[in-house]
């Protein structure tokens, strides 16, 4: 399978099944497009229709072109056929291991956000708090169940985790007291919104957390429109001073400032512009997802600026990275010469499988866009996964199991997409949420020209 487009003045083409990537003047690009279902001498005359008028475009030129393709085909690199579908399912079905826990620590909230998944925290249950026995009993289940894993996750979510501080401190630290014995080591991360940050609270988290993620929408007029408190004041004044103080003190330790962006600011490369402006260099700004008539809903009509912005958003890192102002992008980073193995791009976050996710009170979920649903409840933290049957659906959910993934050429970058986002929009995790597809490729093509110029030294 190929895929071709232009961008940033290149012509781009990738080859699907080995993950090469060539950029070619416009002739080749031409011949490329037309050369696994066109015969040769038909080719050489469009070309040379379209071309003639140039000196350098011969029909020996052309041919040689051929030849050189044939040269890609035979390395590999280049029409390369799909290897992997047949294996699909056997590479899913072996991995039963978890390496992963959503630790739900607090399901309660201080801010009332409006376009909140988690229904302002409480999962559209009551508010609650993970006391220290329950989740010490899931980092047990963890140790457990993790097989031969070595690198054990384990993310603080809520809610906000903030408001259950002690018991996250708490559990760090019986991790910490267990993991050598255990042959394990914890690596954590915190989500957290900034609103309870303080000194001791930076202090800790710079020193035990592998990574946080602090929740930021970009302007204040956009991020105060819609993170408030739970009176319906805005919280860009209270927790910027915050984030740039914790940023300043964390080092080289992994962050993420994690926006959200919505009908109300399409324009959100000027919130990301915004956050790197006050310092922030690790970013990432995730699009909406809610019912469609929510008002702040992503519509049809905004993906032409979606798409203009993402390729803007690529254009001003390059200029920012040239004037020794860069920033990271989270989704603009992919690896095309090593990156992730043959058996995450086809099964993708493990959810249901390797990942789970936990509620205050033990129970245990395919990941946290499903806590609060009966029908995907898997278990406990003191039983285990107890349902077996929903735990095989998700081992055989991958790049191949969606039938709408069949023919797109970006399956190996995003392994299905997501299973949640799937559900909620087609109600199966074997669908696709069409509308995050069209932006994931966008992302892409983005993500693999960002690579092509920094090949070039243009980034």
């Amino acid at each position: 399978m190929i895929h071709q487009y232009k961008l940033g003045g290149y012509n781009i083409v990738l080859d699907v099944f080995s993950g090469s990537v060539h950029v070619v003047d416009e002739v080749a690009y031409d011949i490329i497009a037309m050369y696994e279902n066109t015969d040769k001498d038909t080719i050489v005359r469009e070309i040379m229709a379209k071309y003639g008028d140039r000196e350098d475009v011969t029909e020996p030129e052309i041919r040689e072109v051929f030849e050189d393709l044939e040269t890609l085909r035979a390395q590999k690199k280049l029409f390369t056929k799909d290897v992997y579908e047949g294996k699909a399912f056997d590479l899913k079905n072996r991995m039963t291991d978890i390496k992963a826990l959503c630790l739900h620590v607090a399901h309660t909230c201080n801010l009332n956000c409006e376009y909140c998944f988690a229904a302002q925290g409480k999962y559209h249950g009551q508010r609650s708090l993970m006391s220290f026995e329950v989740g010490k009993q899931a980092l047990d289940f963890l140790v457990a169940n993790s097989g031969t894993r070595r690198n054990l996750e384990v993310d603080f979510f809520g809610g906000e985790p903030l408001m259950n501080w002690d018991v996250v401190k708490r559990l760090v630290e019986y991790a910490r007291s267990i993991e050598k014995d255990a042959g394990k080591n914890f690596r954590f991360t915190l989500t957290t919104n900034g609103v309870l940050l303080d000194d001791e609270i930076t202090e800790f988290a710079n020193r035990e957390m592998h990574n946080v993620v602090l929740s930021l929408d970009g302007r204040k007029e956009i991020h105060d429109a819609s993170r408030v408190t739970v009176s319906g004041a805005g919280s860009y004044d209270l927790i910027v001073p915050k984030f740039r103080r914790f940023i300043e003190q964390r080092g080289n330790k992994g962050y993420y400032m994690r926006g959200t962006f919505t009908h109300r600011n399409v324009d959100f490369v000027e919130d990301i512009k915004h956050m790197a402006d006050l310092g922030f260099t690790e970013l990432s700004m995730e699009p909406v997802v809610c019912k469609p008539e929510d008002p702040y809903a992503l519509t049809e009509e905004d993906l032409p600026k979606l798409y203009e912005q993402y390729e803007e958003l690529a254009y001003e890192m390059i200029r920012r990275k040239e004037a020794s102002k860069g920033f990271t992008f989270y989704h603009y980073m992919i690896d095309l010469t090593g990156g992730p193995c043959i058996y995450k791009r086809i099964s993708g976050c493990g959810s249901g499988t390797e990942y789970l996710a936990v509620t205050p009170t033990g129970e245990l979920y395919p990941c946290h866009q499903f806590v609060g649903d009966p029908k995907y409840l898997m278990g406990d933290v003191w039983k285990g996964v107890t349902n077996t049957e929903l735990r095989n659906e998700f081992k055989l959910c991958n790049a191949y199991a969606r039938p709408d993934c069949k023919d797109c050429w970006a399956k190996l970058y995003c392994s299905g997409g997501c299973a949640a986002n799937a559900y909620h929009a087609s109600g199966s995790i074997r669908g696709v949420y069409e509308y995050g597809c069209k932006l994931f490729r966008k992302r892409m093509e983005c993500a693999i020209m960002l690579k092509i110029a920094e090949a070039q030294g243009k980034h």
